[in-house]
């Protein structure tokens, strides 16, 4: 397993922090230091592409649906010299530091990948509720307010959107970094800031001051937390904070920094060039007052406010880029800090041939985005994302037509979280249609298009809340969990989702889907209930959606679907008529880091989560969705203490 760590503080500066180990044995492990998150990306990238190619080298020699279910049942007796071919190669870039783009552009060359081979580029597969409108371009940066969302009375959001001649790892470096020399460079308001504190890698707080001329001068605080994304987009939230080592200061008028969020994300290159480029979004809650008057006149009060100022850091940061061209080319040297006590791999010669296999392809996600921010982007491949609002076709071909379907009455299953009775109801659940998600449509292997999702195929019949004291898998086998009620025994079949939510202490929202038929036989359906996890980690997808709810919680969530296999660890149990999958948010950091967030708002919340099985191949297409769900305002102190 690869993890990304995030920042970490060493005696000569940040450097970016990955962390690999093994599954089954945790004391064989190590970590890799990058002095750029370019190169922290290069390598995710590397591990991930190289661990699908072992892996595709192991079921090479037999059928590709051989029930691989866990590591400890791979025999590697008879494919070790495959294995050793891939570790070896890793172990030589690592040696003489070449870093991992031999090992990228190894297996760069693969069916159903985006335009760059690892990441398609469309947008959310959510339909959000934003309507944004232009209202002013500065210096090629456009200046949007929602006007959707405008006459709610609690504020205005607004955004900056600017394209930046540099690759989003670069962009990013540029946000983070606290060096006075470059922040005056760029950033009028937050030139001076100085770090108080770190801490997971993703997380810190910084004082800065600043002297308007016109106004006393004033100091803030505020919190930074940030996460890339699968694709390499970053997000990064700026909170307000307080902080005991810097408490008020003499002949300083403390200020709270708008609540905001910046948004990096990768853009095709141009027509003609190999430049990189990225849309750079920051996005910000400002006062109505101030704005109205702003917008109606070039000359207000506004330009000297703090909101102004941080609308004009992307403006910034687009001319400070664009003057140093240097800051595009960086390279830095990568080393391996490594735990293991001996390595025992050949050092056989690689042979490149042996990788023209195709094998299963990379997760795909995106950061969410306004069609106005994809306008930026005119030339854009042919093949980007298209979202064309049509139905998907009848996904009940994947249940058996030979057997007749049973009612099912979720009122006869006992659940601890009740269904809603309307929309306005809280601590409850609800099943919204499908509509609300794109997801691929008929023609997508060709054009990329996405159409609007039909009827789910499964019926979710019961949601469990409950409050464990360590993380508990295999919840379906406990006596008290729907399946093993004589009710839920008489099912055709049933996928229980359990979520595993990381906190103090921890929690596990159990979501029971129900079919009235078994799948159907070779249908992509039972493929994946049947398969092995290589398969299930590689097609089991999510779709969050941020109904209600502060708008900083939605952009951190975002609406992109994710592969959960790739982005944190799934274990699955296949038993009797039910399949269950224990999904463990805990083990990873950035997912540790959305869902501290989204558990601080949780009770003001409404979110709608869809579930699906990723379409790759002609015949699996157009996709289904397996189920959804909306959790509407969930109260932590409801949930039911399960016992072991």
């Amino acid at each position: 397993m690869l993890e990304e760590v995030g920042r970490r503080k060493v005696y000569y500066g940040d450097v970016y922090v990955l962390r690999f180990y093994n599954r089954l044995d945790e004391s064989k492990k190590g970590e890799i230091a990058c002095a750029t998150a370019e190169e922290a990306q290069k390598w995710l990238e590397a591990f991930d592409q190289s661990k699908q190619q072992a892996e595709y080298e192991l079921i090479r020699g037999g059928s590709a649906r051989n029930k691989l279910s866990m590591e400890s049942e791979i025999n590697l007796d008879e494919h070790r010299p495959r294995v050793r071919r891939y570790a070896s190669g890793l172990k030589r870039l690592i040696k003489i530091g070449q870093g991992p783009e031999v090992l990228l552009s190894q297996s760069s060359n693969r069916a159903n990948g985006g335009p760059d081979g690892y990441y398609e580029r469309d947008g959310g597969d959510a339909i959000e509720t934003y309507q944004w409108k232009c209202v002013r371009t500065i210096n090629g940066v456009r200046i949007f307010e929602d006007v959707a969302n405008s006459e709610t009375g609690k504020g205005v959001i607004v955004k900056a959107v600017g394209v930046i001649e540099a690759s989003a790892d670069t962009a990013f470096e540029v946000l983070l970094n606290l060096e006075k020399h470059q922040r005056y460079e760029w950033d009028m308001l937050t030139g001076d800031l100085e770090l108080l504190d770190s801490y997971d890698g993703h997380y810190d707080v910084v004082y800065g001051t600043f002297d308007p001329r016109w106004h006393s001068k004033r100091d803030f605080i505020f919190s930074r937390q940030w996460f890339r994304g699968q694709d390499g987009a970053y997000t990064i939230l700026h909170f307000p904070a307080v902080h005991k080592k810097k408490p008020p200061r003499s002949g300083y008028r403390r200020t709270k920094i708008n609540p905001s969020t910046w948004e990096i994300r990768n853009l095709n290159s141009s027509m003609g060039s190999d430049s990189p480029r990225c849309l750079v979004t920051q996005m910000l809650e400002i006062h109505s007052a101030g704005w109205s008057r702003w917008k109606k006149s070039h000359c207000s009060k506004f330009e000297r406010s703090v909101p102004y100022a941080l609308l004009c850091q992307v403006g910034g940061m687009k001319e400070y880029i664009g003057a140093n061209p240097a800051l595009k080319c960086e390279s830095s040297a990568t080393f391996v800090q490594s735990k293991l006590s001996s390595v025992s791999i050949s050092n056989a010669e690689y042979n490149e041939s042996d990788v023209k296999d195709e094998f299963y392809d990379a997760i795909s996600t995106d950061s969410s985005s306004s069609d106005e921010e994809e306008s930026e982007n005119g030339a854009l491949d042919k093949k980007e994302a298209k979202l064309k609002l049509k139905k998907t076709s009848d996904a009940n071909k994947e249940l058996d037509s030979e057997v007749a379907p049973v009612m099912i009455d979720p009122s006869q299953f006992s659940v601890s979280l009740r269904k809603g009775k309307d929309d306005a109801d809280t601590n409850c659940w609800s099943t919204p249609s499908g509509k609300g998600f794109m997801i691929r449509g008929k023609n997508y292997l060709k054009d990329n298009s996405k159409v609007t999702g039909g009827d789910p195929l499964l019926n979710l019949i019961g949601v469990d809340w409950f409050k464990v004291d360590k993380t508990m898998d295999s919840i379906a086998l406990h006596p008290r969990c729907l399946v093993q009620s004589e009710a839920g025994k008489k099912l055709p079949f049933v996928l229980v989702i359990n979520l595993q939510v990381p906190a103090k202490p921890n929690y596990s929202l159990v979501l029971y889907y129900a079919a009235d038929r078994p799948p159907k036989p070779d249908s992509l359906f039972s493929k994946f209930v049947d398969g092995n996890d290589m398969f299930r980690n590689a097609r089991f997808k999510l779709i969050p959606s941020i109904v209600e709810g502060y708008w900083m919680v939605k952009r951190a969530v975002g609406t992109k679907a994710c592969l959960l296999g790739k982005a944190v660890t799934c274990k699955y149990l296949r038993q009797d008529n039910f399949l269950e999958i224990d999904v463990d948010i805990g083990s990873s950091s950035v997912a540790r880091s959305v869902i501290g967030l989204v558990l601080g708002y949780v009770t003001s919340i409404v979110v709608d989560l869809a579930i699906l099985i990723e379409a790759r191949e002609e015949e699996e297409l157009p996709e289904y969705i397996l189920g959804t769900v909306r959790l509407n305002r969930l109260k932590l102190e409801s949930a039911v203490q399960l016992e072991e």
